[in-house]
């Protein structure tokens, strides 16, 4: 597909990044809404497939089972050429293959979100996510900054922390726009 004003994605994914809770949903319906592109959560698309909760099954079939299950969906989803805006789980760029197939397959963006910032939201998403449950606030913060090192790999970084979503979905639009033309 062509680059135009209206839509600026080429014959990539968009692939959305960045530590749970940052807004990769929110941000990313509305900027699916601006290119007028599909838009795939990846863990709502597993737990629709499976006909379960992520959390349920994390607790059912295991962590492992579930990143190759995710890992598998991912690397089908950049497979093709949807032009989709796909929202990765806070998880998924911890496995190598997983940032390898969407760095050369698609536009990775990072929302990106202070600690102080994503604490506040904390007890918003507590209870929803699996890789939090029966943890304390010291572990939390210490997988907060252990993924800051895996986030680095990206093509854009939205600070979402700093942006309300109908913003930073903008800045990735306006990006999106400015490499079309480029």
């Amino acid at each position: 597909m062509l680059a135009d004003a209206a839509n600026p994605v080429r014959d990539r994914n968009i692939v959305l990044i960045g530590f749970m809770g940052a807004g990769k949903t929110t941000a990313g319906k509305l900027l699916a809404a601006k290119l007028s592109s599909e838009f795939i959560d990846v863990d709502d698309l597993i737990a629709s497939e499976r006909g379960m909760p992520v959390t349920e099954i994390f607790r059912t079939i295991g962590e492992a089972a579930f990143r190759r299950m995710e890992k598998e969906y991912i690397e089908e989803l950049c497979a093709g050429k949807r032009s989709a805006v796909l929202s990765l789980g806070g998880g998924a760029f911890l496995q190598e293959a997983i940032r390898d197939v969407c760095l050369s397959t698609s536009d990775v963006i990072l929302l990106d979100i202070s600690w102080d910032m994503w604490k506040s939201r904390l007890p918003l998403i507590r209870d929803s996510r699996p890789i939090l449950q029966n943890k304390t606030d010291e572990e939390i913060k210490a997988l907060y900054d252990s993924r800051q090192a895996i986030y680095a790999g990206h093509h854009f970084k939205v600070n979402a922390g700093e942006l309300t979503p109908e913003a930073a979905a903008q800045e990735m639009f306006d990006w999106l726009a400015s490499r079309a033309r480029g």
